[in-house]
């Protein structure tokens, strides 16, 4: 009798899933490659969602075929995101990328994910998603699709807590928008990071002539409040880089997170 009952738990254990959906940009892309190699190594089933426009001269300029042929748990998928031209995008073209992938790659994401072919009933369903932090749309269908969720960050944790957690201290201080050719400034509202940084430290997207701005709705603000609802979050980082910013704000960041 308990011979059986083990051979029943056998069967119906899930094996590990790792599903990792980049920022389809070449630095996004390159960081999250190794982070799938690390989960390769430790065993753990791994597939790596690049939207189409990126996966072409991926294969093209990197041996990443070659790369990754030694690790049997380890898979490439790729999905439409709407970009017909063949050009690169760069970052004066975010918001075209941002506005094709939410049109084109958004629904054929949701489908893959609920009912698809990655989905709990397919044959071998993700059991954690790691999307990029500004897909907030991700976060949205994994809670849909009832998968474990934590976002990676390619940023660094500076310029996440800094810009995107604390963007409403920032605004409501006058910093952001920034104003004038001061940009040497001393920021002194964002805590764990007062009298560190300047105006110049912060992102881009904070020079902008006024609010609201899209760039920071759709980008900070969203991204922000998506990460807050995921079950984690890794930090593209090393504790001697970020160790002042992690021991004055960890535990603000672990309160954020929906448990």
């Amino acid at each position: 009798m308990a011979q059986n009952h083990q051979q029943i738990n056998a069967k119906n254990t899930i094996e590990p899933h790792v599903l990792i959906f980049p920022l389809p940009l070449q630095g996004p892309v390159n960081c999250a490659l190794k982070l799938a190699e690390l989960l390769c190594l430790s065993g753990i089933r791994v597939t790596f969602l690049n939207t189409e426009h990126i996966h072409r001269p991926l294969l093209r300029h990197a041996p990443v075929l070659s790369r990754f042929s030694r690790y049997p748990n380890f898979a490439f998928e790729t999905i439409p995101d709407g970009l017909g031209h063949q050009d690169p995008v760069t970052g004066d073209r975010f918001y075209e990328l941002m506005d094709s992938v939410h049109s084109v790659t958004k629904p054929l994401f949701r489908e893959m994910m609920v009912s698809g072919r990655l989905s709990r009933k397919s044959e071998r369903p993700v059991t954690v998603m790691i999307p990029d932090g500004v897909f907030s749309f991700a976060v949205d269908i994994a809670i849909e699709a009832s998968i474990p969720v934590v976002c990676f960050e390619t940023i660094s944790p500076c310029s996440l807590w800094t810009s995107y957690f604390n963007l409403p201290m920032l605004i409501e201080a006058g910093d952001v928008p920034i104003k004038g050719n001061d940009l040497d400034k001393v920021i002194t509202c964002v805590p764990g990071m007062d009298h560190i940084i300047r105006r110049r430290d912060l992102a881009s997207f904070c020079r902008s002539d006024g609010l609201p701005d899209p760039a920071i709705e759709l980008i900070s603000l969203k991204e922000a409040h998506a990460i807050s609802r995921a079950q984690g979050l890794i930090l593209n980082t090393f504790e001697d880089l970020d160790s002042r910013l992690y021991f004055h704000t960890c535990e603000t960041f672990a309160q954020t997170f929906t448990l």
